[in-house]
Order: C-alpha cells, then structure tokens, then sequence
C-alpha cells in the first residue's frame, strides 16, 4: 500500500507573539501544501525523496543529531513516533511543496505535518490530528532544536476551507470561525515584503523573556492574565510596552472573532491595522519594508493590513474590497520602486483544508 498527504502551510490573520503567553491565535491554512508519499520497506531504512532538495537515507532507530538541514525534519517525525511507543518498518517516502519558503508561512509544519499523516496511514498506527500534531511540534522542538509553539501543527492538521481556527493557547481548545473574504466582497492579500532580517532568532528570544519578566512584575502566571491597566502601570518602559502589546493584541483576537462571528468581515480592517501598530511601536519587531507595504497598502484604500510571523521580515496580511485590490498594490508597488527593493510577491489566498489524504 501507499499512503499520500497533503498538510498545508498557514498565516496567522491576527494574534502575534501571543502564544506563548498563554493567548489567542487566529490562523488559517494556506492553498500552499507539501505532499508525502509514503510506502512501507520490508528493512529498516528510511529513503526519503525531494523534488527540490535531492535524496536522503537513514536507519528507522535514527537519533537526533544522526542527521542535519532538511532531512532531519523527516527524522525527526520517525523518531517521534517512535518515542510514542511505535514500531515502524522501513519507508520511503518521496516529497514535494508548493510553500513559499522563507516567508514565515510555516513550510516547516507542512513538511511535518504531511510527513506525520503519510506514516499514520500507511502504518495504521492510530494517531488522531492532534496527536499528530503534537508528533510534528516534538520532532520540531527535540529533534531539529526549534523551538515553536504547537500553532503552526494545530493549524495544518485542524484548519478547514472558508475558515479561521481559533486557538487558545492555554487550554488547547479550538473553534473553527467562518472567514471566506470573497463571499463579502473582499480579497484578502498575502504580501512577501521580500525581507529577510536575520534578527529573528535572537530578538524572539529577548521578546519572550521580556514578557516572562513583565509577568513576573504583576504577579501573574503570564500575560494572558493580566489586564490593559496593570501592563500600563510598569514602571519599566520597555516591559510596558511589551506587555501592553500582548495585552492589546489579545483583545484584539477576541474582537475579530466576534466581529467574524456576526458575519462582518469587512469591519475588522480597524484591527489589523492597529494590531501592526501594536508590534511596530510596542512590540519593536516590524521592519522598514513591512512599514512601507502596510502604510502604502493603506493609502491605496485597504480597509486594514499587519505584518504577521515572528518579525523583522515576512509577510503581512491585507485586507481590501475586490474593487480596491489594483490600487492597492499598484500603491505597494510603486512604493517598493521608489525605494529600489525587489518587488514583493502578492497572492490572493482563501483559507484551505488542512492535512488531508489524496487517492
């Protein structure tokens, strides 16, 4: 038997660095998958086969720090699996993505994600999507060393089509809210600003000490619990706005969901923006490109824009009426001419299925 997957990437519509302080996120999958097709050996080896990186080989009882760069993410699900308790044959398993890379639109997920659902089926080992989600954040986090929250899994195994996930990043739940901009009118814009910072590393991890410590100055478990007026009330001025971001922007999530929830989209603009602003003045972790698309994507008439991702580069989100979509990046555009960068790469996505099986 073979077994083939498809697991989407994903863009967060709103909630950044939230996660981990026990918040909200808004994501949804992306129309970008990769796709594992995976077939059981009657040995022990594991023959891995991408269309874009080359070939790989390594042993079902592989180890971390056994492989290294992109293979290692495959490993890295077999030995999660195994670590559940599984035993596995060999496999091949030949792979192939239409996910943008170095956007922040988690090809990373997709690539686990797919690899993950493959293996469950041809192995009929049982495991449920959250399950496998989780499978895909270990081998992420203890195998290749990265350390992500679960959003990135939850959203490419849990996403449906013409929906957001709702997730709340304490109590794991989810809730899937009806988001299809089309229907409305609208068109929703995924914008590479081209940027690639290599500050993202190393400013994460200062960002999530920062709101451990502002946490710890209020005397609450995390930010999540903390309130608009305690965040204002630090009297360090860095950890204020860092806590008044994660604040805010939690509100936030909860305002567009609700706003969703009555049918709405279009009225929701006012809180992309504003969740921009957010991560540009308190936050610190926008950029000079990422300024420029929202600012101009703005004056071209789009009802809201943010960057989304963990900063310093990637992509941001724009809303805009069907009508206002050539003004808009026409706008962005000229924006990124007169200042001589590369033109940035627009797609029009509407929010896909998750991780699913292909006959």
């Amino acid at each position: 038997m073979t077994s083939t997957w498809a697991a989407p990437g994903r863009v967060n519509l709103i909630g950044e660095h939230v996660d981990y302080n026990d918040g909200l996120v808004l994501p949804f999958a992306l129309p970008f998958v990769t796709t594992a097709r995976v077939a059981a050996r009657s040995d022990d080896a594991v023959k891995v086969a991408s269309e874009d990186v080359g070939e790989a080989e390594f042993a079902t009882t592989v180890s971390p720090g056994d492989v290294e760069e992109w293979v290692a993410y495959v490993a890295g699900i077999v030995w999660a699996l195994r670590q559940r308790g599984t035993t596995l044959p060999g496999l091949d398993i030949a792979l192939s993505s239409n996910v943008p890379l170095g956007a922040g639109l988690s090809s990373s997920a997709s690539l686990t994600c797919s690899v993950a659902s493959a293996i469950n089926d041809e192995c009929s080992l049982g495991f449920d999507a959250r399950e496998l989600a989780d499978v895909s954040r270990i081998a992420e986090n203890d195998f290749v060393g990265v350390p992500t929250g679960t959003m990135d899994q939850l959203a490419s195994m849990l996403c449906q089509s013409e929906h957001l996930l709702l997730l709340d990043c304490r109590s794991m739940e989810t809730r899937l809210i009806p988001f299809a901009p089309s229907a409305s009118g609208l068109t929703l814009l995924l914008i590479d600003s081209q940027a690639r910072h290599s500050l993202v590393g190393s400013e994460y991890g200062d960002r999530r000490r920062d709101c451990e410590a502002a946490a710890d100055a209020l005397g609450v478990g995390s930010l999540r619990d903390a309130t608009l007026d305690q965040a204002s009330s630090l009297p360090d001025d860095r950890l204020r706005r860092r806590a008044s971001h994660v604040v805010s922007e939690i509100d936030r999530v909860q305002r567009v969901a609700a706003v969703l929830d009555t049918g709405s989209p279009a009225d929701i603009g006012t809180y992309l923006t504003s969740s921009h602003e957010s991560m540009r003045d308190d936050f610190e972790i926008s950029c000079e490109e990422l300024d420029v698309l929202v600012d101009a994507a703005l004056s071209g008439g789009a009802l809201g824009a943010r960057m989304t991702g963990g900063g310093f580069g990637g992509c941001a989100v724009v809303l805009c009426r069907k009508g206002d979509v050539e003004s808009v990046t026409s706008r962005v555009q000229s924006a990124y001419d007169e200042r001589g960068w590369e033109q940035p790469m627009v797609w029009t996505p509407e929010p896909a299925q998750g991780a699913h099986r292909i006959n």
